[in-house]
Parts: C-alpha cells; sequence; structure tokens
C-alpha cells in the first residue's frame, strides 16, 4: 500500500476507493488482510474526524437556527457569544464561515487532496473531484452547512465501505491462515520456540503430537500421522514416511516428529494459495469492466451537464441568478457522483469471493464468479474428485468359513503389511484380530501375503499369488472390476475380499444438484471402463469414459466444447486433482481444482479451487456465483434508477443539497448493505 495511506489519518478515512483498487492490483500484504493488536487506536484514529465534523455541523445548524435576529427574540439568549459574534452582522458570515470550515476540513481535506493528486496525475474526472468542487461551490455560494454535510455523508458511505472490505478480508484470512505463529526449531541440540516468519530453509522443526505444523518441508523422523482436513476435507490421518513431504496446516497425530524445512514461511503452499485469493480480484468479471468503462465516460458527462445547468440559463431566462443556477449545477454533480456503481460492484465480486471462501471454495477472480453462472458441462475426474482415493472393502466372499472368521485371520495376517490394501482390511475387520497368532509373515512383491496364522499356512494377495502355489480357484473371479484380494488356507481357497476406491458421501447429491440447474455431468478417469461404469451408475453422471490418458482426457473435453459451440455464452468445467489433469483444467472455461493443495500444477492452473475436497461444493459455488451476479445487477439497477430520477429533480431546481446527498451517498450505502448481504446467505 501506499506510504500515505498509513501516515495520513484521514486517508484511512477516505480509503474505501484505495482498498477496492489495492485489492483489484493484488496488491494488500498478507498481514493486512486483517488488523491485528493496535487494532482499536486505529479505529478511534478512523472514526475521529467523522466524529468532530459531525459535531461542528451540528453545533453550527443549531446557531444558525436559534442565534439568528429575530424580533421577538431576547438578547441574553446566548450571551456574549450571541451579541458579540454569531448574531452581529459584521462578526456574523465571516465566524460561520470559520465555523463551518473547521467542520469540513477533518473530511474534506483528505478528499482535496486525492482530487489534486488525480488532476496532476492527469486523472481528473473522478469521484474525489466531483466531491471537492460541489462542496467548495456551496462555500462559494455561502452554503456552508450543505457543503460540510455533502462531505460528511460521503465520508460515512466509504466508512461503510472499509467495514465491508475488512469483513470480506476477515473471513478469508481465518478460512486460510490456518499455520501456527510460533514453531519449536533445534538449534545446537536444543529446541527453542521462534516465530514462524523467522525459520530459514534447513532448519530442524519439532512438532509435538496435536500440534499444527509451521511450514513446509520433509519428514527428518521415520514416520508420522497427520490429520490434513484443514488442507483436503480427507478425515482419515495420513502416513508420511521419512523424506516425505509434510505441509503447513497439517495437525501432527501420536508421536513427536522432525522435519526439514524446504521453503520459507511466506512461500507455503497454504500462504501461496492466501496470495492467490488476495489477488483475486484483478481478473474482474465483464460486468466490472464495464461499470469501470462507463464511469470513464459518464463522470466527465455529469461535469459537463452541470456546467451547461449552471451556464446555459442565462441566455434563456430573464430573471437569472447565478447563485440560484451555480447550486443547482452543484447538487447535479453531487447527484451525478458515480460512488455507488464504482464501490458497490467490485464490492459485491468481493463480496461473493469472500462468501466462497466461508464455503471452502477459492475464486481466483470475479470474472470466474460470472463464468460459473453460464455453466452447461461440468466435466468431472473419478479418483480424487467423485472418490476419496482410499481402498475400502467392498465385499467378503468366504468359501468353507464364515465371513467373521475369515475377516479375522486375514486382518491378522495383513496387520504385518503397510499396504493401502491391508488397511482397508483391517479397518473393515475391526477389532479382534489381534489375538490371533501371527508367524513367519512373508511379503512377496506384486503378488501379496504369507505367514502362518493360528498354526496355519495362509496366503492373501491377487491371483498370481495362488497360482505360484497351485491354489486352484473359479478363473471367473479374474473378470471382477475392483482390486480382489484372495484367500487360502493350508493350500485350499478360503474366499476373497473386493475392495474398491470408496465415492465420497455427497458424490451423488452434488451431481443431482447439478442436473437439477440443467448441467450436464461427465466423468472422465483413467481407471478400468468397468469399474468407471460402476461408479458412474452410483453417482448418476450422463455420460462416462474410461481407460482414458491424459492425452484422451484433453480430446474428450475439445468435443465436449465442440457440442457447446453453437452457445456462446454456454461453458465448459472440468474439475481435477492431479498433475496428470492440470492440461484439461487449463483447456476448460472454468478449471476446478479438487483438493488443490495435492497438485502445484493444478493450483497454478485452476480457476476455482475447492479446497474441502468435497464434490457438492461445485454446485455451491454455481449458486455463490448467481448470488453475487443477482447483487450485482440489483445495485447497478437501483443506482441508475435513483440517480436518474433525482438528477431531473435536480436540474429542475426541485432538489436541494439533501436530496443529492441522499442520491448519492444514501444510495451508495445501501448498495453496500446489499453487497454485504451475499457473505450471510446460506448455500
Amino acid at each position: 500500500m501506499a506510504d500515505d495511506h498509513h501516515h495520513d489519518d484521514h486517508d484511512q478515512i477516505q480509503g474505501g476507493h484505495d482498498d477496492v483498487d489495492l485489492i483489484e492490483a493484488g496488491t494488500t500484504p498478507a498481514a493486512e488482510i486483517a488488523p491485528a493488536k493496535k487494532e482499536p487506536q486505529q479505529t478511534w484514529r478512523i472514526y475521529a474526524p467523522v466524529i468532530i465534523s459531525l459535531v461542528g455541523l451540528l453545533t453550527g445548524i443549531v446557531l444558525d437556527k436559534y442565534a439568528t435576529p429575530e424580533p421577538t427574540s431576547t438578547p441574553e439568549r446566548f450571551g456574549w457569544f450571541n451579541n458579540l459574534v454569531w448574531r452581529d452582522p459584521v462578526w456574523r458570515d465571516p465566524v460561520r464561515l470559520v465555523w463551518y470550515v473547521a467542520a469540513y476540513l477533518p473530511v474534506g481535506w483528505p478528499v482535496l487532496k486525492r482530487a489534486w493528486k488525480g488532476i496532476i496525475s492527469g486523472n481528473v474526472f473522478t469521484e474525489f473531484f466531483l466531491m471537492g468542487v460541489a462542496t467548495l461551490g456551496a462555500f462559494g455560494i455561502r452554503e456552508y452547512p450543505e457543503g460540510v454535510a455533502v462531505m460528511l455523508f460521503y465520508t460515512i458511505g466509504e466508512l461503510f465501505q472499509d467495514a465491508a472490505v475488512l469483513r470480506a478480508r476477515r473471513s478469508i484470512k481465518a478460512l486460510l491462515d490456518v499455520r501456527p505463529d510460533e514453531v519449536t526449531v533445534i538449534r545446537n541440540g536444543k529446541s527453542q520456540t521462534v516465530q514462524a516468519a523467522s525459520v530459514a530453509v534447513g532448519d530442524v522443526v519439532q512438532v509435538k503430537p496435536g500440534e499444527k505444523v509451521g511450514l513446509d518441508g520433509t519428514m527428518r523422523s521415520d514416520k508420522g500421522s497427520f490429520d490434513t482436513a484443514a488442507l483436503t476435507g480427507e478425515s482419515v490421518p495420513r502416513t508420511i514416511e521419512k523424506g516425505e513431504t509434510v505441509l503447513a496446516g497439517m495437525i501432527n497425530g501420536q508421536s513427536l516428529i522432525e522435519m526439514d524445512v524446504t521453503t520459507p514461511y511466506q512461500d507455503s503452499k497454504l500462504s501461496r494459495i492466501l496470495k492467490l485469493v488476495q489477488q483475486a480480484t484483478s481478473r474482474k468479471a465483464q460486468t466490472q469492466e464495464f461499470i469501470a468503462r462507463f464511469a470513464k465516460i459518464y463522470t466527465p458527462a455529469i461535469c459537463g451537464l452541470a456546467l451547461l445547468i449552471t451556464v446555459v440559463p442565462y441566455f434563456f431566462v430573464a430573471d437569472y441568478q447565478f447563485a440560484d443556477w451555480l447550486y443547482r449545477g452543484l447538487v447535479f454533480l453531487v447527484i451525478g457522483c458515480p460512488c455507488a456503481l464504482v464501490i458497490s460492484i467490485p464490492l459485491g465480486y468481493f463480496g461473493g469471493i469472500g462468501a466462497g471462501s466461508k464455503q471452502g471454495i477459492l475464486f481466483k477472480g470475479s470474472v470466474f464468479l460470472d463464468l460459473v453462472t453460464q455453466l452447461k458441462t461440468v466435466v468431472m475426474d473419478k479418483t480424487g474428485t467423485l472418490t476419496k482415493g482410499v481402498f475400502k472393502v467392498q465385499e467378503i466372499r468366504p468359501v468353507g468359513l464364515d465371513e467373521r472368521a475369515l475377516a479375522r485371520l486375514t486382518a491378522a495376517l495383513e496387520s504385518k503389511s503397510t499396504h493401502p490394501v491391508a488397511t482397508a482390511i483391517l479397518v473393515h475387520a475391526g477389532k479382534g484380530y489381534e489375538t490371533v497368532s501371527v508367524e513367519g509373515v512373508e511379503e512377496i512383491p506384486g503378488h501379496g501375503l504369507k505367514g502362518r496364522v493360528d498354526g496355519k499356512e495362509m496366503l492373501a494377495g491377487n491371483t498370481k499369488l495362488l497360482r505360484k502355489f497351485n491354489v486352484s480357484f473359479d478363473e471367473a473371479l479374474t473378470n471382477i472390476p475392483y482390486t480382489v484380494v484372495m484367500t487360502a488356507i493350508d493350500g485350499q481357497f478360503t474366499g476373497y475380499f473386493t475392495i474398491a476406491d470408496e465415492i465420497k458421501p455427497d458424490a451423488a447429491g452434488a451431481v443431482k444438484r447439478l442436473k437439477a440447474d440443467g448441467i450436464r455431468t461427465v466423468m472422465l478417469s483413467g481407471d478400468k471402463s468397468a469399474v468407471v461404469e460402476a461408479v458412474a451408475k452410483q453417482v448418476g453422471v450422463d455420460e462416462w469414459h474410461g481407460d482414458l490418458l491424459p492425452e484422451d482426457k484433453v480430446a474428450q473435453v475439445e468435443r465436449l466444447k465442440a457440442d457447446l459451440s453453437s452457445n456462446a455464452k454456454a461453458k465448459l468445467a472440468f474439475v481435477g486433482d492431479g498433475v496428470n489433469d492440470a492440461p484439461v483444467v487449463a483447456l476448460a472455461d472454468v478449471g476446478i481444482a479438487m483438493g488443490g493443495l495435492g497438485s502445484d500444477a493444478t493450483i497454478e492452473t485452476a480457476d476455482v479451487i475447492i479446497q474441502n475436497d468435497e464434490p457438492a461444493k461445485i454446485a455451491t459455488a454455481i449458486a455463490i456465483g448467481q448470488a453475487t451476479r443477482r447483487i450485482v445487477w440489483q445495485n447497478i439497477t437501483l443506482s441508475l434508477v435513483v440517480k436518474g430520477i433525482v438528477l431531473v429533480l435536480g436540474a429542475g431546481g426541485l432538489a436541494t443539497m439533501w436530496e443529492a446527498v441522499f442520491a448519492d451517498v444514501g444510495v451508495a450505502m445501501l448498495a453496500i448493505l446489499n453487497a454485504v448481504r451475499i457473505q450471510k446467505m446460506n448455500f
């Protein structure tokens, strides 16, 4: 931010538009998303000038009414001040001028300063220029209270906007910045607590059980279990082995671990996501760009019309009074100020981005809030998008013993393995297998496990394992599309487990919501076609394709986009989660990353990131986009209609500065309140 924004107290008062500009330019530093410990003092400094001006204005109005000469007034009503100063015709007007100037400067000086900066930089026709001309003009024709009131209420409108922006920023920060401020570093063999931002790459960090990881790094300990729900939405703890990546925001499980820091605090993946959201509105929606272009034409036009209203009647009106027509022109300027448009439109989109952040949906630009409302086709990857990417036992088919016994014996053998398939069997079996005696377990790579369970020789693995040990089984089992774990005891086939990726609980509901919005759903996967078909039927997608390489996915997306080419406004989204999905995410009109913290390439390429890994959030993102667009157009309509009516009244001399204040600041405040409404909506 510019230095003067910090050093000039009043700049913060009038900082609404600058703040929006900074958000749009993506230059607001992370530390300023939410003011920290000095906030009470800053709040006083922000509101003090408004309070001073308000007190000065109200006092002046009271003195104007009760200290003016009246035939029935008593000479001692206001004592010596009344008789000597305010009441005396010689002194009264100069003192009133000084009084109202003193009331005007706390809120007016920052605006005049910005107007001057705009003029010398070539950007003359700004709202600061309009407000400056209108209020100084009011002073020029001795309408002092109205000059102060216009600037005061304009400032209050700015404060409303500042509060709305701050609220949105805080909601984003609260969602994303889950990193601890302090970490424990091992230096010279001793542990010490330091600020996370001060830790250098290569330092060794110790993380206690239950603590959040503060920086990105690699595991130094043999292994550890981490809760990654804050990053990916996965409820199942993830085991990370020595040398594997640990990310800031993960929560350490039950053992003390050490890790080597690989990335500075400000460059962690979580920090990068935070920066992406801060920069989000630099990619503006078409409506926003239109309003910006409109304001550049509209504002000079208002200035020109105000000048014509002041001057032209001289040639046509017999009893032309310059002060009267100048007043009309000044009223026209205040009414015509495009505050409501230039404030509320970007604020509406930023509010949409903030609402998305609360839902774990990160829009990389307001343009994508508009684009998601135009989606007609949503293409989804299978693994990690509609399914959890976690193995789960689907069914057990025992032969010669009951299901519970087979699960118990197989789990006892699989407990000696760390393979994901083994974990799935252990979870399904539950308690009880710990009491089974297991000896001589041997893991045969690419086949499975062999060992003695309850004194009997047991096998658990794929068909190759059973063939290796000459165990006969029904060859039809090889046609099962899922992963199959076959078992044998003492050379006899004893049944099998089918294991498949678990479908996310909200996947079917997500597809149903998309269909209800008239959106075509397609699933693409590199998995076996039989598996893809089974998942597709369970979740209810309209079309599916399996056995696809990354280039095959690209071809399918190109085909689907071609199907939409007849409708210029129809858009396609692709939802994926891995590096292999990056090409199609980039190709889609809207690229959506599911669990995007898992892949750098997908984060960089995607336009929307669903942080909590729920497919239902796709429909939520669309709903947020629709609500944002609806509110933006409500604000545009409100602003233009009210301003149009009051502009006509002002040009005809039927509106005073007070009506002008409502048409400008009042409508702006209503539009701001409407814009922040989106953050309270339920999606």
